[in-house]
């Protein structure tokens, strides 16, 4: 396993390419509302992309044929944009990714559409909290497990469940590298954390049962009990001075 420490110029170029990342999620932010159909929010994050430089990072990679995922309930991720329309009571993950000169960048949010159930919001809230917590353990000298503990901690006493078939990554040169970082694990097990890692964490959590299937399409994650999923990703850099959240909206 080959991880590719980033010197601190290029983590700079990381940083301009999740800039990006989060100027786009927080213009979607804006959008995400009921009646809008997810193909144009697929198209808005393609036109700001280009109009910043960029391209997006998930078009065309492994044959994904959209610049944005659009995941609605009990999607999981991988979502496909299309003529589909969002519903109020609705909660939408969107996850975006760039390219810009030669560093990817990568976040994710999940959102409400309307108004949205009590056990709705509450998933949401755990499953960004989980995030929050993981990234407090990205520490040069602590070990990969105890990102993946300390997020599978916060969601399993809030009565949810990991997602244990997609794991976070390495960012960098490419959209993902590695190491992969599961949402699940032990403190204190796994590669020791180093200075000029990037790391794409992201929680992916049910409601119900840990357990997904893909469908059809090859891209879309459902739940398989059909319970919600929230999702929420950031990409950071692990520095002497701790973690530093790239793909943060200053």
């Amino acid at each position: 396993m080959e991880i590719i420490l980033k010197l601190p110029d290029e983590i700079e170029k990381a940083r301009a390419s999740n800039r990006i990342v989060a100027e786009v999620l927080s213009r979607l932010r804006e959008k995400v509302k009921p009646g809008v159909k997810t193909k144009d929010l697929d198209k808005l994050a393609e036109e700001i992309t280009e109009k910043r430089g960029a391209k997006p990072a998930f078009k065309g990679y492994r044959g994904y044929p959209y610049s944005l995922c659009v995941s609605i309930n009990e999607v999981v991720v991988h979502g496909m944009p299309s003529k589909r329309v969002l519903e109020e009571g609705d909660i939408v993950s969107l996850d975006f990714g760039v390219d810009y000169k030669g560093f990817c960048g990568d976040s994710a949010i999940t959102l409400p559409v309307g108004k949205v159930t009590e056990k709705a919001l509450r998933l949401m809230e755990v499953t960004e909290r989980s995030l929050y917590d993981g990234i407090t353990q990205a520490m040069a000298g602590n070990r990969l497990g105890d990102i993946s503990a300390a997020v599978q901690a916060t969601v399993e006493n809030a009565g949810y469940s990991v997602v244990r078939d997609f794991v976070g990554h390495g960012i960098g040169k490419n959209l993902h590298e590695e190491p992969q970082i599961p949402n699940f694990g032990k403190k204190g097990r796994g590669i020791e954390l180093k200075r000029g890692m990037i790391l794409a964490i992201e929680p992916m959590v049910n409601a119900g049962k840990y357990e997904v299937r893909i469908l059809s399409d090859g891209w879309t994650v459902i739940t398989k009990d059909g319970s919600l999923s929230a999702h929420f990703e950031h990409s950071v850099a692990i520095t002497d001075n701790g973690p530093d959240v790239l793909s943060k909206l200053n």
